[in-house]
């Protein structure tokens, strides 16, 4: 049996739903929607292993569980301890690009310093042969300094073609410090996969700036994902009351926050260093959303099994309960579409998994793992 198709039959065998789904309308047709797996108490990541080997996941109080055979795991041993508090806990999850040789697994968590007060971290081990706990754990980031009080920790983590972690890092609300270069709130950071800091980075050999940043003025991002077609890192980010936000970041340049945004205070005040909506040095989203959603995760849809998503960019929305859909011609969003507010559940995460299916996660207490796709037309 050709290697291709092999895969294609290991995936449909360990990706069976648990729960035959329901059906819900959309501008393409009708969607379906597959309850996979259940009792995931607030999940935020997901990440498929090669060969069929299912998926690991995230649960924000710091358990990593496996997905495999219809089943989910106990969680997995060897993983770090988390700051478990307000937004705080266990984040993203990516493979390295060399994972059939080297096995290594990414984690981002908050992490708590002496203070009590707590940042983002980025580590990675080495998942073990019979997939049960991820061996010699290891930090290779940690945000500086430590500045959050259970929110604004981001995070998302994404491979560029070249091999570069990219981690995209929230502000930990405290809005000033997104501007400060000599600190990694408000960042998103550019790394080689062992922690060192690629010398071409744009602030490397500044004095007061942070060599790890890529780019600066960002808000509280959790959305991350490379361009298929492209190449180029997309991330998106939380605004306050309307303004969130989609970027295409350039090194060294400034995305404004908090100089520069389209929203304003959770009190309904103007956010006190706002300036405007635009303002000379920065640079304007590529897209906005003058009422926030409230935006988390992404994925660009590029697989062949259902040709209308082709082109499109999936964005999950938590205060919206939905998954909004972009259409894209080139960079450019040229349609938006709202799918499953009929279902009515907070979107943590949102990936293409191999088998060309959309997988979901919500974030609930007891959260759910969904598969999206489009219904056979009778």
């Amino acid at each position: 049996m050709p290697r291709l198709c092999l895969l294609a039959l290991l995936c449909t065998v360990l990706l069976t739903p648990a729960v035959q789904a329901a059906q819900y309308s959309s501008e393409k047709g009708p969607l379906q929607v597959d309850q996979m797996a259940g009792g995931l108490e607030h999940p935020w990541a997901l990440a498929f292993l090669p060969d069929g080997q299912g998926m690991l996941i995230t649960e924000r109080p710091g358990r990593l569980r496996l997905f495999a055979d219809g089943q989910l795991s106990g969680p997995l041993g060897g993983l770090p301890k988390v700051f478990a508090r307000g937004q705080g806990g266990l984040l993203d999850v990516a493979l390295s690009p060399q994972f059939a040789a080297d096995r290594l697994v990414y984690l981002s968590y908050a992490e708590a310093g002496d203070d009590g007060q707590a940042g983002t971290a980025v580590g990675r081990g080495r998942l073990s042969a019979d997939l049960r706990r991820l061996e010699d754990f290891r930090v290779i980031f940690r945000q500086q300094p430590k500045l959050s009080t259970g929110i604004h920790f981001g995070s998302r983590l994404v491979f560029d073609r070249d091999g570069h972690l990219f981690i995209a890092l929230g502000e930990n609300n405290q809005r000033p410090t997104a501007q400060d270069l000599d600190k990694l709130q408000g960042k998103l950071v550019r790394l080689y996969p062992d922690g060192r800091v690629p010398e071409d980075n744009p602030f490397v050999g500044r004095q007061g700036a942070r060599p790890e940043i890529w780019s600066y003025g960002h808000r509280n991002q959790q959305g991350a994902a490379l361009n298929p077609w492209t190449g180029r890192l997309w991330t998106h980010e939380h605004g306050p009351r309307g303004g969130d936000e989609i970027n295409i970041p350039e090194p060294g340049r400034n995305y404004g926050w908090p100089l520069a945004t389209h929203g304003i205070n959770y009190s309904f005040l103007p956010i006190p260093e706002a300036r405007g909506k635009t303002v000379a040095g920065t640079e304007p989203p590529h897209y906005v959303w003058e009422k926030s959603p409230a935006i988390s995760g992404m994925a660009f849809y590029d697989a062949g099994r259902f040709p209308a998503w082709q082109h499109s960019l999936f964005i999950g929305a938590l205060v919206d309960r939905c998954l909004i859909r972009l259409e894209l011609d080139g960079d450019r969003i040229v349609h938006e579409e709202r799918l499953l507010e009929d279902l009515d559940t907070r979107i943590r995460d949102v990936r293409q998994g191999p088998d060309g299916y959309l997988y979901l996660l919500t974030d609930e207490t007891s959260g759910k793992l969904l598969r999206l796709g489009l219904a056979p037309r009778e």
